[in-house]
Formats: structure tokens, C-alpha cells, sequence
């Protein structure tokens, strides 16, 4: 099978695509034939070796898709070949992956591998911020930041399916009307604009109540000072750098809380994992909630994918096709 591999740390272009042997069955496992594949910037981070799971040489990158299963391990009896999942695993830049069952989700009928691929990651890291690191309700002020982003603009359709207000940011006007689009009440451009005074300013000087981070280094600190009484900020990644430490004296006045999430943290924890696909799940058939699929590449293209995510100039879910 034809499988994007590295060898060493570096930037996408330490990529190759290689015949590599499907990979074999091991107990509690299925092997899936990946349809749709989705790029994320963990993907970048994993190939820095800066992600949470560490690359062992030579390694696959990949963290999301959408196929159908091939083949069963004997101890895995609620799923069979020929079932279309989607699932959240490594190795997934190439044709075939073997995947623990439990990162295993089978799709509805009416969810395409398209839309499935881009799921997994985006849509529940947004559900998951939105409503289980912070309980988001009607009347709350959310400040979602890579708002055009494909966790971004999930987050804008599950904040507003909740009653919540939301400021979207984005680093160029030409995704304004995107935002716009999915729902966002207000877009601030913070390439040309303080987004704190701005997000003040909409908000009569009260600030909001919750801030999804996924910026990192240049917005963290402004963030702070945009919160109301009691706001809470979540940072979920570090696109423009790591975020400064923050001195806990800092949060005293207004009672602030600060604190991190990624969605792996919830594969194990069943319950919770299985009431956010249901919830995602039952917005899409609801029609309040997708995710834009900003472009799709060639297997072959994922070095050429990475180097777009990283410009920050795409939109929605970058996807590659086997």
C-alpha cells in the first residue's frame, strides 16, 4: 500500500511517499480502507516531534479519516468489514490503517466520508470545548478565535445552537463573510485590529464569557484582558507559538479561570465521548452544524496540504484523497 512516511524531524517536506506493507491485525483492532483523510495542525506539530504522541522512526502522520473497514481482529463482534467508519487514530496518511476499535465511530447513512473525515477532530474538539470544559448557554458572550478555521467555524454553529453571542476572529478580510456565514454575530480581523478592545467595545466594556484559543503566543495575554467577571479562556493549540505563562495573581480581580484541552483526553472516557457524537451528530441531521471543506489534495500532495494549512490562508477542512 502507498503510505506518506519521515524519517526524521523537520517541516512536510520531510515526507515520502512509500510502498509500505498494509499493516496486520492485532487484538481489539480493525484495518480500515481510508476514503477521505483529514489534514490538522497536529499533524504539523507531530512531525516537529511537538505533539503530545512522539513520532517512532519511520513513522505514518494522521490523526482523522473516514473509510470503510477491511478487516476485523476475532475479539472485535459489534463491527464487520464493510462497515463505513470514521475514526481518530494515528497513521493515517495512507491507504490502510489499523486502528484500536475504541477510536473506532460507525457513520449514520446520510453522513458522507467527506463530512465524516472532517468530524472526528474539528467538530468534537469544538463540542467538547463548548460543553464539557465550559457549560455554554443562552445569553453568553463566545470568543472564538481561527474562527474560519475548521474547528472555528464548528465552534461558531455550536455556540450559536447553544444561544450563545459569538465574536469570530480571523487573520484576513477575505474570511470575514465565511464566518459571517456560519453564523457568527460579529468578525473582527485581528491582523488590522485589537481584538481585545474590539471584543470590549461590542460588548460594553463587560467582556465574554468564554474564549476558545488555538492561536497561542499573540493572544492569550490580550485575551485575558477581554473576559468578563468569572470568563473562562481555553487554550486548545499554539498555531503562532507556544502561550506565555501566566502569573495567577493576574486572574484574581475578575476571578478568571485558564485552562487546556485536546480531544484525546475524552477517547477513553466512554460516556463522555458517546454524548459528544451523539450531539454532534443529531446537529448535523438537524442541518445546525457542517464543516466547509476549504480543499482537497492527493495523497501524494499532504507535504503541499501541510505547507497551505501552515499559511494560515485555507478555510474549513483541508482533506487528502488515497
Amino acid at each position: 500500500m502507498r503510505a506518506l512516511q519521515f524519517d526524521r524531524l523537520g517541516d512536510p517536506d520531510v515526507l515520502e511517499l512509500r510502498e509500505v506493507p498494509r499493516p496486520e491485525l492485532r487484538p481489539g483492532t480493525v484495518i480500515v480502507r481510508n476514503e477521505v483523510i483529514a489534514v490538522n495542525f497536529g499533524d504539523l506539530f507531530f512531525l516537529r516531534g511537538e505533539y503530545l504522541v512522539k513520532p517512532v522512526f519511520p513513522d505514518v502522520p494522521g490523526m482523522e479519516a473516514a473509510g470503510v473497514i477491511d478487516a476485523v481482529a476475532p475479539d472485535v463482534r459489534d463491527l464487520a468489514p464493510g462497515t463505513r467508519v470514521a475514526y481518530i487514530g494515528m497513521g493515517a496518511f495512507a491507504e490502510y490503517t489499523r486502528i484500536r476499535r475504541s477510536r473506532v465511530m460507525p457513520l449514520p447513512d446520510d453522513v458522507s466520508f467527506e463530512q465524516a473525515a472532517a468530524f472526528p477532530i474539528a467538530v468534537l474538539t469544538a463540542w467538547h470545548l463548548l460543553h464539557t470544559c465550559h457549560p455554554t448557554s443562552a445569553g453568553q458572550w463566545v470568543l472564538v478565535h481561527s474562527a474560519a478555521g475548521g474547528v472555528g467555524i464548528a465552534a461558531v454553529q455550536i455556540a450559536k445552537a447553544a444561544g450563545a453571542r459569538v465574536i469570530g476572529t480571523v487573520s484576513s478580510d477575505d474570511k470575514i463573510d465565511l464566518v459571517r456565514g456560519f453564523g457568527a454575530d460579529h468578525v473582527v480581523n485581528y491582523a488590522d485590529a485589537d481584538f481585545a478592545a474590539e471584543t470590549l467595545r461590542l460588548t460594553n466594556g463587560r467582556g465574554v464569557d468564554l474564549i476558545l484559543d488555538a492561536v497561542g503566543k499573540p493572544t492569550v495575554e490580550k485575551g485575558l484582558d477581554c473576559l468578563a467577571p468569572f470568563g473562562h479562556l481555553v487554550v486548545y493549540g499554539g498555531a503562532s507559538g507556544p502561550a506565555p505563562a501566566i502569573e495567577p495573581r493576574r486572574l484574581f480581580a475578575k476571578a478568571l479561570r485558564v485552562s487546556g484541552f485536546v480531544v484525546p483526553l475524552v477517547y477513553g472516557m466512554h460516556a463522555i465521548h458517546r454524548r459528544g457524537l451523539e450531539a454532534v451528530f443529531a446537529l448535523a441531521r438537524q442541518g445546525q452544524l457542517t464543516v466547509p471543506i476549504g480543499r482537497t489534495f492527493r495523497l501524494a500532495e499532504g507535504a503541499q496540504a501541510l505547507h497551505f494549512l501552515a499559511s494560515r490562508r485555507s478555510t474549513g477542512k483541508l482533506l487528502l484523497l488515497p
